[in-house]
């Protein structure tokens, strides 16, 4: 499948994960960084959604911020667009289904969406970024590089805006899809932080010259002494 003439580099957009331990950490948090709303975007995911509710997020989008709700879908096609009609009327910009759940019920959720005068973007998660290549090829079959792209031109040909992927596979994503097909990035360690949990981590350097459009930052913000300071540094860089 062809797609257009890539660019050398990119400029993506800086999304923070919110997953600090309580409510008022994230909102303090969000009011520290509102300066900032429109170059933003926050990622709520199961922690805080569970805990913070749908408040949280109107809360949030007063503040002027884009939202991605990171809740992962995965089940049956016509209950995955039932709970993706219900996220879509909470007013996120963007939010994220598995790809594993097949071409039938992401085509049911975009089906679903389509006749909504606003709706979300929606992304399709391939592959973890906490795996490593043993560990998916046990549970998929297939190594991560050949997998992703499968679950890539799946999402592109159901309907979808783009992936959740790491940055390895991004620019390859793009070559199967479109270079207009959104590629999502975990595990980004901006000036080189501990990986943590995750496995296929990479700066964000990295991440421009593979042509990712999101970067999630989480932990070098949230866990900061001076969360404005590397929220600036991250933003230049990019």
């Amino acid at each position: 499948m062809k797609n257009g003439k890539n660019k050398m580099e990119n400029k993506p957009k800086l999304c923070i994960a919110f997953d600090n331990p309580d409510k008022e950490s994230n909102f303090k948090l969000a009011k520290e960084l509102r300066e900032y709303a429109n170059d933003l975007w926050l990622k709520i995911g199961f922690r805080s959604y569970i805990r913070d509710g749908n408040d949280f997020i109107k809360n949030l989008k007063e503040l002027g911020y884009n939202i991605f709700l990171d809740l992962k879908l995965y089940d049956i096609p016509n209950t995955m667009a039932d709970a993706s009609e219900e996220i879509a009327k909470l007013g996120v910009d963007m939010f994220n289904i598995h790809a594993s759940a097949g071409k039938r019920a992401m085509r049911e959720v975009m089906n679903r969406l389509q006749n909504l005068k606003k709706r979300p973007l929606v992304l399709a998660v391939t592959a973890l970024t906490s795996f490593d290549n043993e560990e998916f090829k046990k549970i998929y079959g297939k190594n991560i590089e050949e997998k992703t792209q499968e679950f890539a031109l799946d999402a592109y040909e159901s309907g979808l805006d783009g992936v959740v992927c790491s940055v390895y596979e991004s620019k390859k994503i793009k070559e199967v899809t479109n270079d207009k097909f959104i590629t999502l990035t975990p595990g980004i360690r901006p000036f080189g932080e501990e990986s943590g949990d995750q496995k296929r981590v990479a700066d964000i350097k990295m991440a421009k010259s593979n042509l990712v459009d999101f970067i999630v930052v989480g932990r070098p913000i949230y866990k900061s002494k001076n969360p404005k300071e590397i929220v600036e540094k991250i933003l230049k860089e990019i």
